[in-house]
């Protein structure tokens, strides 16, 4: 099924019948990110086009504001983890994350270059799927501070499926040494 169809659930009739709808699901990890434009905002309409078409958001981590990875001649980013529930299987996540980030005027112009708005899967389940155009779980989760500090803040114990250690111990073992800082938007 298209990832942009309603999936229609009737009303469980039965315990067992209940339990086979909630198997159906599986948590996604999701890494936001944005440095153009209005970045806050930018996160926010992502968010909305996510829980609207991709599945149920179970918690969103604060907003961290860091300076850019790699290509550091651009603004800094604002980055932010969902956690969530979705029915769709680990390629079709991706076609409607890619599709969100097309829809809100993503160009991929040059590789790490500035982004009106970066959608990443960064873990699927305990699933591992090493194929081109998808790598799960994302290749340098451990390597970048941004992602690991609000990754452990809303998934602590979360472990890597091919590392066999938690978001946490993941955080302390990591080399990356950029400032990672919860943003706060300006008051109105």
């Amino acid at each position: 099924m298209p990832w942009h169809k309603a999936i229609e659930i009737k009303a469980p009739t039965s315990l067992p019948e209940y339990a086979n709808i909630a198997a159906m699901k599986e948590q996604a990890f999701l890494l936001l990110g944005s440095n153009q434009g209005q970045p806050y905002e930018q996160l926010a309409t992502a968010r909305h086009h996510i829980a609207a078409q991709l599945g149920q958001v179970i918690a969103a981590s604060s907003i961290y504001q860091t300076a850019a990875w790699g290509k550091t001649d651009q603004p800094d980013f604002l980055n932010q983890v969902l956690v969530l529930h979705t029915e769709l299987d680990a390629h079709s996540l991706l076609q409607g994350m890619l599709a969100i980030e097309q829809a809100m005027g993503r160009q991929r112009l040059e590789y790490m270059g500035p982004r009106v708005i970066d959608i990443d899967l960064l873990a699927f389940g305990q699933a591992v799927i090493d194929e081109p155009g998808l790598q799960v779980p994302h290749p340098r989760i451990a390597a970048r501070r941004f992602v690991l500090i609000p990754l452990q803040e809303v998934a602590p114990n979360w472990i890597h499926p091919l590392l066999g250690l938690t978001a946490s111990s993941l955080l302390t073992v990591c080399p990356d040494s950029l400032n990672v800082n919860k943003f706060y938007p300006p008051q109105p």
